[in-house]
């Protein structure tokens, strides 16, 4: 029995060490990378944006799993200033918007909720813009919001249901919120510090990881236990509603455009941008070598093809 009781007391204090660890480390991050923009309540939760303002046209920047919106602001925000008002926000959850326990997580409530931040704002029909999981919450706007969505630029977007996960974020796979809790305050921080520099590798692979990255890039941010539940919680409900959103392309009436790296190493051009061209033969398609992180490592591609749908948009019969 005292055997028993030492080995729980043992467990106690490891638990209490690493749960403290992540606190702190938490606290750290925040400190160092505090919120840059506003933020807007929207059914109870609040939305972290930042917003350039200005008369110019709008275009809504929708981040992928595990990001945030410094992952727009790094590069292709700086090629599109003048020309373009950028709202840049944070997807529910992910960053510094909030996402209570229990919230609906699905493409939808996530469109939902962009849908009324550019309700809220006053934007006219602006041009959406989404990277990987972003795609697909932009897809679920245009088809469930189409009157506030004027185009759409996907970047290495997710557009089909996923068969496999990448094994980079096989250990976000986790269905139990209780499980998922009780690892964000407790392993998930340490091993998130120790593994990192080789998740990037892959994440941004066969490119290298951009300069700075965990810093001008927001990527440290993910080291906090919100945004490990916020990327599980994300990832396990991907294929819920995306299927039925994937059957409803063919009638996207608006300019779309898509550009995608052949070497991406978590979503397949073939699987996400050439299927969507099949099932939108209007759409432009335009592949590059390159990888995943296109945002980062292809800023001038991405500001390229944002002018291009832009311009379509406005030969549109509806362009704003």
């Amino acid at each position: 029995m005292t055997v028993i009781v030492a080995l729980l007391l043992l467990l106690a204090v490891v638990i209490g060490g690493l749960v403290w660890f992540t606190a702190r480390t938490a606290r750290k991050v925040e400190a160092a990378l505090p919120p840059r923009g506003r933020f807007m309540e929207v059914d109870g939760e609040r939305l972290h944006y930042v917003d350039t303002g200005g008369d110019q046209p709008a275009v809504v920047m929708i981040h992928g799993l595990g990001g945030n919106l410094l992952h727009f602001d790094y590069a292709l925000a700086g090629r599109l200033a003048g020309a373009f008002r950028l709202i840049l926000v944070d997807r529910p959850g992910s960053g510094y918007s909030t996402r209570a326990a229990g919230a609906d997580v699905s493409l939808t409530a996530q469109a939902a909720a962009i849908a009324k931040l550019i309700a809220a704002l006053g934007l006219a029909r602006p041009l959406l813009v989404g990277h990987s999981l972003g795609g697909a919450v932009a897809l679920a706007l245009a088809l469930d919001n189409p009157d506030c969505v004027g185009g759409l630029a996907l970047l290495a977007p997710l557009t089909h249901p996923q068969e496999k996960v990448s094994p980079v974020f096989r250990a976000l796979l986790i269905r139990s919120s209780l499980v998922r809790n009780l690892i964000a305050w407790t392993v998930a921080t340490p091993l998130g510090i120790r593994r990192g520099p080789a998740v990037l590798k892959e994440v941004f692979a066969p490119e290298a990881v951009v300069p700075d990255f965990p810093l001008r890039a927001g990527g440290i941010l993910g080291l906090r236990p919100k945004a490990f539940c916020a990327a599980s919680s994300d990832i396990v409900a991907i294929n819920d509603v995306l299927p039925g959103y994937a059957s409803r392309y063919p009638s996207l009436d608006k300019p779309i455009g898509i550009l995608f790296g052949t070497a991406d190493r978590l979503l397949d051009y073939r699987k996400h941008g050439q299927a969507m061209k099949a099932a939108c033969p209007a759409l432009d398609l335009e592949l590059i070598e390159g990888g995943h992180m296109l945002p980062m490592t292809a800023s001038d591609r991405c500001a390229s093809l944002i002018h291009r749908i832009w311009a379509r948009q406005q030969m549109a019969p509806d362009g704003a």
